[in-house]
């Protein structure tokens, strides 16, 4: 019979955590669950005749038209996540060929982009004004419209950004396929593009139907790319009517916003919840004793359309976007051609340098990510501890209030921590609403998975043997955390820290709808500079994020080999039966 936790028969150990367990529900409570019931509160006003007025706001035909554009914006961009994640995964998980995981790492790389920002590259890429275009003489002729400011390029755009999503589902659900199945596969003769159809495919359905949830969800939620794309020809979505709502007419509109914010949590809550039943059906019950590795050695003609097809995608997805940006911040006015002669630096000395509000910006998002990323690998220690050893049954739904809040739109988040902290908080007197501290209580709050889900991946690494000798030499709770628990999850504390500072530092969700004087972040700076016609500024700063992102990805690559496996999504290592791994065995099987 099981002993239950709160039981006084219960071990020592199990007895020794009720508190620290009490202390994680206590704050999961405070941080996931009440300011969504808050929101729900106040969108409905607890009251009948407030449900029937939160029905009326979703009937009105603003609403109805953006919730339309939502959805079908949501569904075109889902669909072409899947067509090229899809085409991704494939290509990285089953062919032995050269640079898959360079391929991996920037592909990936496109999506941690800053959505505004990967928006603001497309736009600078296509269009009259365009530099790359104007360099081939490509570029339509002046006046004319640029094609991405249009429910097709929205579309386009958010779908390439959230590819990634759905090639790194797939990529996970290929790690629980065993290896023997193909190699069975193979002694049967069968081609690999057999194997890929008859035994990948059908046992990948699941992540296949997640993938594509969890790329809807990221799309229908997503604000920077309508925004950029969408509001300049008033095409609104549910985000960028929210953001318009109340930055128009301010806190006296909360209400309304509210109900539009109920809306949205709940489709993306819908589509969350399915993706993780989709995910639970593996559509296999065997456990692999060896997780699928690379099977196919293609000839040359199937090696070089691989290549190509993966130069093809990066180059539309990242190296295009990327290089339009740098032109465009080069400059000295957005639409004037780039040559030797016209090339300058001005507008990256203008936002570093000369503007104050661009510097502060850079600083407030320095620093707010810096805490945020710090306090979080902190919690992450006690947060890991009490759910991997005393939770228990309900450990399942630990993790659902840790993830819930970053699973839902950043939208909901926002308009949540506005209404939790619009009025001064009770006993303390005063309110954070209009300070830099309501951004970092909301990245604390939507960043939370981030830093837990490496340091649980490492707990599953520590033999609870260690512990009971610990407790058996007389060392309480808190000095095993911080003498045997703490130097074994370091190095996925530092991971987590860096990949919530990699989240944060870029954001615009949240803090569009957060910042206020002397708190604007960098993302905000970024946004508002584009909206004033400052193009070639805003592409400046879009640069200078590309590369502090790009350099702290590398960060967390160097130290994938300190993780526990799976804790760097693009870690795709390269297969020993590679070509470049071939020749050099040969070269050092004929070395005297």
């Amino acid at each position: 019979m099981r002993i239950g936790l709160f039981s006084s028969e219960a071990p020592f150990l199990e007895r020794e955590g009720r508190g620290l367990l009490l202390l994680v529900a206590l704050w999961l409570a405070v941080a996931s669950v009440l300011p969504l019931a808050m929101l729900v509160r106040t969108a409905m006003g607890g009251t009948e005749a407030g449900l029937a007025d939160l029905m009326a706001e979703w009937r009105r035909p603003s609403v109805r038209r953006a919730i339309g554009n939502s959805l079908a914006s949501s569904f075109g961009a889902m669909a072409v996540s899947l067509l090229l994640g899809g085409v991704a995964a494939m290509m990285l998980a089953t062919t032995r060929t050269r640079g898959r995981r360079l391929f991996a790492f920037l592909f990936t790389l496109s999506m941690l982009i800053a959505p505004h920002v990967a928006a603001l590259a497309f736009k600078t890429l296509v269009g009259p004004a365009s530099p790359v275009l104007q360099a081939f003489g490509l570029a339509p002729p002046p006046g004319s419209p640029n094609p991405l400011l249009s429910f097709t390029g929205i579309v386009i755009v958010l779908g390439l950004h959230h590819a990634p999503v759905v090639m790194l589902t797939l990529l996970a659900g290929m790690r629980t396929i065993p290896h023997e199945l193909i190699e069975a596969a193979q002694v049967d003769g069968a081609h690999p593009l057999r194997i890929i159809r008859d035994i990948l495919m059908p046992l990948l359905a699941g992540h296949w139907l997640a993938a594509g949830m969890l790329a809807f969800v990221a799309a229908f939620g997503n604000f920077g790319i309508p925004a950029l794309l969408g509001l300049p020809v008033n095409i609104l979505t549910l985000p960028t009517l929210i953001y318009r709502q109340l930055s128009s007419f301010g806190p006296n509109v909360l209400p309304d916003v509210a109900g539009l914010s109920v809306l949205t949590m709940l489709v993306g809550g819908a589509s969350i919840v399915l993706a993780v039943l989709l995910l639970g059906r593996r559509g296999t019950a065997l456990e692999p004793d060896r997780q699928l590795k690379a099977f196919w050695s293609p000839g040359w003609p199937g090696r070089a359309i691989i290549y190509t097809s993966g130069m093809i995608l990066l180059l539309v997805a990242l190296v295009l976007p990327v290089l339009s940006l740098l032109a465009a911040s080069l400059v000295p006015s957005y639409g004037v051609p780039l040559t030797l002669e016209t090339a300058t630096g001005r507008a990256y000395a203008e936002v570093l340098f000369r503007q104050a509000s661009t510097r502060e910006a850079l600083r407030t998002s320095i620093g707010l990510s810096g805490m945020a990323a710090a306090i979080l690998a902190m919690l992450a220690i006690p947060l890991a501890f009490a759910i991997h050893r005393f939770a228990g049954s309900s450990r399942a739904l630990f993790m659902l209030l840790i993830e819930l809040p970053y699973a839902l739109p950043g939208i909901v988040i926002a308009i949540a921590a506005i209404l939790l902290f619009l009025h001064p908080l009770p006993l303390l007197g005063f309110s954070l609403y209009a300070t830099p501290w309501i951004i970092l209580v909301a990245y604390l709050v939507r960043f939370l998975p981030l830093a837990v889900k490496p340091a649980l991946a490492s707990m599953g690494t520590i033999a609870p043997a260690m512990e009971e000798a610990g407790a058996l030499c007389g060392a309480r709770m808190m000095r095993r955390l911080v003498t045997l628990i703490l130097p074994t999850l370091l190095p996925a504390l530092c991971a987590g820290g860096l990949t919530v500072f990699l989240m944060a530092f870029s954001e615009l969700t949240v803090s569009a709808l957060l910042w206020s004087a002397g708190s604007r972040t960098l993302g905000v700076v970024v946004y508002g500079l584009e909206e004033a016609g400052l193009t070639t500024e805003a592409s400046a700063m879009g640069i200078v994020t590309i590369g502090i992102v790009g350099l702290v990805m590398l960060v967390i690559d160097r130290m994938s080999g300190l993780l526990p496996p799976g804790s760097v999504p693009w870690n795709v290592a390269e297969d020993e039966c590679s070509v470049g791994n071939r020749l050099s065995r040969d070269r050092q099987a004929r070395a005297p």
